[in-house]
This record gives structure tokens, sequence and C-alpha cells, in this order.
């Protein structure tokens, strides 16, 4: 196989949560440019309608599924739809996420069961679905868990986001414990850790800090629109067969300086 072809993605199917924007619509547009057909869900039918529009653009075969996440009953029917649309999911895309600042001692007992919910809780429940109906039976599949940076610290004492910090943890975790158990389903997971990158959920800290971290960042930047897709690509293809259980840090070198 050249080098080109261990990128190659065609005839793939990827399912990729908080699909419809963000840094979730970031990594279905790069997998669908390597020939992936993708599907994408999120809560919001608008958000979704214009995250399939902006995909189809390219060329891209789309599937839309509403679904919440935080409510893991309707798991089941998110892949139902993805497995009647295309018969198969080659690689699952774990981005959905949520977050809520409060200090540690005031934190509330609902934010907390919110931010891991969906952060841990629904991250597992749906790559158990998906490796059970899917991938364990035809022995392949690529699980990328889209964790953070903040999981592997404690973060700035100003920033007040224990639940998610203690989340990005968990996934980190998670991502080494399925890789362990899967891998002789030829099954890789592995994670993505971004930095700081422009985002719905991300744009009210760097309003506050923004010049701060970019000052603090080696190469001097938050992350753009670009910048997660090489990651994706190359854990999702060939060129990454030999790995699992690992995280690939993408910030800039924000957590080394």
């Amino acid at each position: 196989m050249g080098a080109r072809d261990l990128f190659d993605l065609k005839g793939q199917v990827a399912l990729v949560t908080g699909g419809s924007r963000g840094l979730g619509l970031q990594i279905a547009e790069g997998l669908g440019e390597m020939g992936c057909k993708v599907a994408i869900t999120a809560r919001k039918a608008d958000e979704l309608a214009e995250g399939k529009a902006r995909l189809e653009k390219l060329g891209i075969e789309v599937l839309t599924v509403v679904s919440d996440l935080g409510k893991p009953e309707g798991i089941p029917a998110l892949v139902d739809a993805v497995l009647a649309k295309f018969g198969a999911i080659d690689v699952l895309v774990n981005n959905a996420g949520a977050t809520w600042g409060a200090p540690a001692e005031d934190y509330p007992n609902e934010a907390w069961h919110k931010v891991m919910n969906l952060n841990v809780n629904a991250m597992f429940f749906l790559s158990r679905e998906v490796a059970k109906r899917s991938m364990i039976e035809r022995k392949g599949g690529r699980i990328i868990n889209v964790a953070s940076i903040a999981g592997l610290r404690g973060g700035p004492p100003d920033m007040h986001t224990v639940a998610y910090n203690t989340s990005k943890a968990a996934a980190i975790n998670l991502t080494r414990a399925l890789a362990s158990e899967w891998g002789h389903y030829e099954i890789r997971v592995n994670a993505i850790c971004p930095g700081f990158f422009p985002s719905k959920m991300a744009n009210g800290i760097l309003e506050k800090v923004g010049p701060r971290i970019m000052k603090a960042t080696p190469l001097g930047r938050i992350g753009g629109d670009e910048d997660l897709k090489g990651a994706a690509i190359f854990l999702a293809s060939n060129a990454s067969r030999h790995i699992t259980g690992q995280h690939i840090v993408v910030d800039g070198g924000i957590s080394i300086a």
C-alpha cells in the first residue's frame, strides 16, 4: 500500500456526534473530503441542516440525525438510523460535549451530572452500541474520542471547570480501557486532545483570556478551522493501523510551555 493510500477513506462510513458545528463539523468535513460517507448528529435540526448544506457543497454524502445524547435511551435509535442508511459504521467520532463553570465548592449537583452524563456516559454508551452492532462482528473499526488538554491537568484556578476537566480525564482513560478490551476485534480506540479552539462552548472563555492563552502558546495562536482535520484523518485511516489507546494533543504547544 502506497503512502497516499494509507489515508484513503473511500467507502467508509463515519458517525460524528456534535457534528453540526465547531470541532465536530470540522472533523466531519475532513473525513468526508477523504472519501467517507458521513452521519452527523446533534440536538438542533436547524444547525444540522446548516452543517449538511456545508458538507454537501463539498460533494460529501451526508445523513443527519437529531439526537440528544444526554438521554441514553435514544442511542439505539440513532445507531438504527445510521445503519439503515449506510449499512455499517466504520468510524465513530465521540465529539459531543458540555461544560459548566462554577467554583468547585459551590458546584451544583445538576451541573456535575450534566457534564459527566454527556462527556463520559454518552461516550461509553454510544461506543458500546456501535461496537456491538457494527464493529465487533465485522472485526474492525475505529473510535475517536474527542477529549481535551483539560483532561491532562487541573487548569487555571480562575476557570472553574472542575467537572469538565474531570470528565475529559475520564475520556482519556476510557479510550485506553476500550482499546485494551477491543483490540482483539481489530477495533482501534484513540483520543484527540484539542487545546483552545473557537467554538460556542469556548468563546466565553476566549473572550476573557484569549490574549493570555496566545501569549502562553509556543505557536502563538489558537486552533483554526483546519487544525483538527489531520489528526482525525490519521486516526480514522490505515496510516494509524498499529496505534491504539493513545491520545494526540493538538494545542499549539500550550500544554508543554
